[in-house]
């Protein structure tokens, strides 16, 4: 998964991840609402789930702590990091603002 992780995040284009639990009731009310976000971008970017008690190490290695937790890179580089569940506009806001797409 590292190396397939690494190659994500160092993507051109904008990648939102969304470290997530399976036994998490948040995760689940973010999880309809990241597909209105990837509805509304399109190509524009790129969201991937990561199930933090399958990829303990990636969850450590960004000091994730709590979970739903959003982590946008872009060019490998984290650009933000948000825990909780946020609505639809604040996340695009969020991502168009950071990632200037």
């Amino acid at each position: 998964m590292h190396s397939n992780f690494n190659t994500i995040i160092n993507s051109e284009k904008p990648v939102l991840i969304d470290f997530f639990a399976t036994w998490c009731g948040p995760c689940k009310t973010l999880s309809p609402i990241l597909k209105e976000v990837k509805d509304s971008l399109g190509d524009q970017i790129s969201i991937i789930k990561i199930d933090i008690d399958k990829n303990p190490s990636i969850a450590g290695k960004y000091q994730v702590r709590s979970v739903p937790t959003l982590l946008l890179f872009q060019n490998g580089e984290p650009l933000w990091k948000q825990s909780g569940v946020l609505d639809k506009n604040e996340i695009i806001n969020t991502i168009v603002h950071k990632a200037k797409i």
